[in-house]
């Protein structure tokens, strides 16, 4: 609760948003892997039997994973780049809205992206789905703005 009293509710997960830098792309589906992670140190200190000390060593993250409706070709365009040696680093966004989509309640800024992997649609014959694609990007750091 706030000092005034009154209920915080936690946002919903299903109006974001992903913005890249430099690149129009559509709707996003799904967007995991906001996770970061701190790699820690076991001390022993001589004499002291009770505990051990546990040091942080260093932060990672994890890869980005977005998933969206196949539309055009700008992430497979990107990736395509990565494939033939050119190598175009690219920050970007994720955003959380209220349910009206009106305001920005949540916002993680990610840098240096690279789009590492790319994963086409399962297609059948048999099925009415749509066509989704899968990117992974590798990034060098994620910031909550909000």
């Amino acid at each position: 609760m706030s000092e005034l009293g009154t209920r915080t509710y936690p946002f919903l997960g299903f109006r974001f948003e992903v913005r890249l830098d430099a690149l129009t792309v559509g709707g996003f589906s799904e967007c995991g892997g906001l996770r970061l992670h701190t790699e820690i140190q076991d001390f022993t200190e001589g004499g002291l039997n009770t505990h051990v000390h546990k040091l942080p060593v260093r932060i990672t993250q994890s890869d980005i994973t977005l998933r969206r409706g196949v539309a055009d070709r700008v992430l497979w365009d990107w990736y395509a780049e990565l494939a033939g040696g050119i190598v175009r680093r690219r920050g970007g966004a994720i955003l959380v809205r209220d349910p009206g989509g009106t305001d920005v309640v949540a916002e993680w800024r990610f840098s240096r992206a690279l789009p590492v992997t790319w994963i086409g649609p399962e297609l059948d014959a048999a099925q009415s789905r749509v066509a989704v694609e899968t990117v992974e990007l590798a990034h060098e750091g994620l910031e909550r703005r909000r």
